[in-house]
């Protein structure tokens, strides 16, 4: 029973002199690897806000209105599975390897997209 005893506050005594076995995040900012999925961005320049991101998004982290030109993520829900971007007829969505801040709110992106180009006038004859 001592024997125990003694080797289990030798585990102890290891473990406090180690330190921690974590990093400090965010003191310590995290590391990106190569394969590092990260988030999704868009360039709303080229959006046609056709929707298709929201319809394949398995997480239903986007969603878009058309109407209002905007398009929003919940990046808490959003689970980087990569489908939206490949889903984009217009290649305006794109993963980058980046993490946003710790949050304890909510974490939602809302991107608004510029107003359409007036109709050119009809020409009179």
């Amino acid at each position: 029973m001592k024997d125990k005893i003694g080797s289990m506050f030798g585990m102890i005594a290891e473990a406090l002199l180690q330190g921690p076995s974590t990093r400090l995040y965010p003191n310590v900012p995290a590391h990106t690897f190569a394969h590092t999925r990260g988030q999704v961005r868009i360039d709303i320049q080229n959006c046609i806000y056709c929707k298709l991101c929201d319809k394949h998004c398995v997480s239903d982290a986007i969603t878009v209105d058309k109407a209002e030109r905007k398009w929003t993520i919940d990046r808490l829900r959003c689970i980087a599975c990569n489908s939206c971007v490949e889903n984009c007829p217009k290649n305006c969505l794109f993963l980058v390897p980046e993490y946003h801040a710790p949050v304890t709110g909510p974490c939602v992106d809302e991107v608004i997209g510029p107003a359409p180009a007036p109709e050119p006038a009809a020409e009179s004859a």
